[in-house]
């Protein structure tokens, strides 16, 4: 992340969970980062793409950010939420891809039993909506001000 803004670039199919992923963590009071595209003035600093797999180590696995040095990765497996897929749904792929840039943001995983966030590690202890909890915006204002 450079001065406050994570730049992204797209090569991703999902570009409806993407600018939902974006919009989710930048209203009510999440001001702090902003998600401009990738220009000739920025060096991108997340790959938004895709993967097409069911093969370990993507198996049961929907998206996936990983931290890298220089660009990070975010994948979203069309596997699982391409079109007539079980997760293929507008919403499961929005909640999906919003979960993602939680870690793009620097959340890890949250316990369901301990508090509601779009950071559990599972689909089913998600919001259905994709949108960070209450909680959720607390600990983005503890991290990022």
């Amino acid at each position: 992340m450079d001065s406050g803004e994570i730049s992204w670039e797209d090569e991703s199919v999902f570009d409806d969970a993407r600018r939902h992923a974006h919009r989710m963590w930048s209203q009510r009071g999440l001001d702090r980062v902003k998600f401009p595209a990738d220009d000739a003035s920025r060096i991108a600093d997340l790959e938004w793409s895709d993967v097409t797999t069911t093969r370990p180590p993507w198996k049961g696995v929907l998206g996936r950010w990983k931290g890298m040095r220089g660009t990070d990765l975010l994948k979203l497996n069309k596997a699982y939420l391409g079109p007539g897929k079980r997760y293929g749904d507008r919403k499961s792929r929005r909640m999906i891809a919003a979960h993602e840039l939680g870690h793009a943001l620097g959340f890890c995983h949250k316990n369901p039993t301990r508090y509601r966030s779009l950071m559990a590690p599972n689909t089913f202890d998600m919001p259905s909506n994709g949108a960070p909890t209450a909680r959720d915006r607390r600990n983005y204002r503890a991290l990022w001000g």
